[in-house]
C-alpha cells in the first residue's frame, strides 16, 4: 500500500497537535478546501445555508468542556498547519456539520465481527467469549466520497506515561483523515474502534465530534469496559456506531441526541452493522435508514453471509464477506459513478480488519473486491 503513514512521536496533546499540523498541512489545506466545496454543496441540495465557523467553534467548546486534551491538540494542528482553529475544527466536526445539511445520502460503511468462541460452545450474549480458543476478529469497509479519496492516511500515534486523565495516553494505530485526530484504530491495550455512520431526527452540530470520541476511546480506554464508558459518556449531537472489539469481546455503541444504547453479538457470536439503529428506542428516532433504505438490504446480504459460519479466518476471507454489488442484493462493496456532483460520488476507500489479541490492524487501500495478497498493510501499535 502507498498510502502516506504518519508516525506521530510527540507526546504532549499541543505539541502533538503541532507535529501533525506541520507534517502534513499541505494535506490539511487540500482536504478542507474539498469539504469546504462538500459542505457548501451539502446545504444547497438540502435547502440549507450553514454557518460552517460557528458550527466548528460550538464543537471546539463541547469538546473543551468534555476532553480539555482533545481541544489543546486541535488547537496544536491549527498552529502546526497554519490554518484558523476553526478549520480544524471543522474537519473534525465533519460528520455534525454535514448533519446540519440534512441532505439525503447514499452508501456509507458495513461492518462485521466474530467473537471468538471455545470448541464446545459459542460467545455469550454480553460479548464474552466463552472459552480461550477461537479468534475474535473484526472489519469493516469504510465509504466515502470519491473526491475524498486522497483525504485519509494511516497513522500510529506514540502515547505518553502516566493516567490518561492527567495527560497520559495511550499508543494506538489505524486510519484517518488529514486533520481529524482518530477514526478506526487499535490501541496499545488491545482495544479496537470500529466506525460507521448512523442518522437520528435529533442530529445537528455542536455537541463532541464522534470521531473525538473515538479518538478518546483510543487514547484513555485500557479495557472493553472502560471504552464503552467512554463512548457511552460522550456528550454528542450526531449519530455514530462505533464498534468495540477487544481479545474475547465486542460490542456495538449507538450514540445519538437521544441518549447511548449498547449492542452485543447474537448467539453465534457475530455483530453485523451497517447505518441503521438497531436498538428499538433508538430507532424511534431513526432518520437515515428512512431516507436511504440500502442499509438495511446491506445488512441483510451480510447477515445471510455469515449465518453459521465459525468466524472470520483472515484479510482475504473478509474480504470474500464484503465483496457485494448490486447484483448480490447489495452495495457492500461500493463504486463511483462516473458522473454526478460532489456529495453523490461515493466508493469504498478503504478495508479494515483488526484482531486485538494478535495485536494485528490491517487496512487496504481501497475497496474488498480489489485485495488480494500482498494489497493489506499492517499497521503496528507504536511502543516504547
Amino acid at each position: 500500500m502507498n498510502r502516506a503513514h504518519l508516525r506521530l512521536e510527540e507526546t504532549r496533546p499541543r505539541a502533538r497537535g503541532r507535529e501533525r499540523g506541520r507534517r502534513a498541512a499541505a494535506e490539511i489545506a487540500r482536504t478542507w478546501r474539498t469539504y469546504a466545496e462538500l459542505f457548501d454543496a451539502t446545504a444547497a441540495a438540502g435547502g440549507r445555508s450553514l454557518d460552517v465557523p460557528a458550527l466548528a467553534l460550538a464543537s471546539v467548546a463541547a469538546t473543551r468542556a468534555w476532553a480539555p486534551d482533545l481541544a489543546e491538540e486541535m488547537e496544536g494542528v491549527a498552529e502546526g498547519a497554519d490554518v484558523p482553529l476553526w478549520v480544524v475544527a471543522a474537519l473534525n466536526a465533519r460528520t455534525e456539520i454535514l448533519s446540519e445539511a440534512a441532505a439525503p445520502r447514499a452508501g456509507e460503511c458495513s461492518t462485521v465481527v466474530h467473537v471468538g468462541a471455545s470448541r464446545s460452545g459459542t460467545s455469550g450474549g454480553d460479548g464474552t467469549a466463552s472459552g480461550a480458543a477461537g479468534r475474535t476478529v473484526g472489519g469493516q469497509s469504510w465509504d466515502w466520497h470519491e473526491e475524498l479519496a486522497d483525504g485519509w492516511h494511516a497513522q500510529s500515534v506514540r502515547g505518553a506515561a502516566g493516567d490518561p486523565a492527567d495527560g497520559g495516553s495511550l499508543a494506538f494505530t489505524g486510519i484517518t483523515e488529514y486533520g481529524i485526530l482518530g477514526k478506526i484504530g487499535l490501541n496499545e491495550a488491545g482495544v479496537g474502534v470500529l466506525f460507521n455512520i448512523l442518522g437520528h431526527a435529533g442530529d445537528g452540530a455542536g455537541g463532541v465530534p464522534v470521531h473525538l470520541v473515538a479518538r478518546r476511546a483510543l487514547g484513555s480506554a485500557t479495557s472493553f469496559d472502560e471504552a464503552i464508558a467512554v463512548i457511552t459518556g460522550a456528550p454528542v449531537s450526531a449519530s455514530t456506531v462505533m464498534t468495540v472489539v477487544t481479545a474475547g469481546r465486542a460490542a456495538s455503541v449507538e450514540v445519538s441526541p437521544a441518549g447511548a444504547a449498547v449492542v452485543h453479538p447474537d448467539a453465534e457470536g457475530w455483530l453485523v452493522r451497517t447505518n441503521h439503529f438497531q436498538d428499538p428506542v433508538l430507532a424511534a428516532g431513526e432518520h437515515r435508514g428512512r431516507l436511504e433504505p440500502e442499509t438495511y438490504d446491506r445488512l441483510r446480504v451480510l447477515g445471510e453471509r455469515v449465518r453459521g459460519r465459525d468466524g472470520i479466518a483472515g484479510p482475504d476471507d473478509l474480504a470474500a464477506l464484503l465483496t457485494a454489488h448490486p447484483g448480490d442484493g447489495a452495495e457492500v462493496c461500493c463504486h463511483a459513478p462516473a458522473g454526478g456532483r460532489l456529495g453523490t460520488r461515493w466508493a469504498t476507500l478503504a478495508t479494515v480488519l483488526v484482531e486485538p489479541a494478535a495485536g494485528l490492524f490491517q487496512v487496504h487501500d481501497g475497496g474488498p473486491c480489489t485485495a488480494g495478497p500482498g494489497t493489506w498493510e499492517t499497521l503496528a501499535v507504536p511502543t516504547g
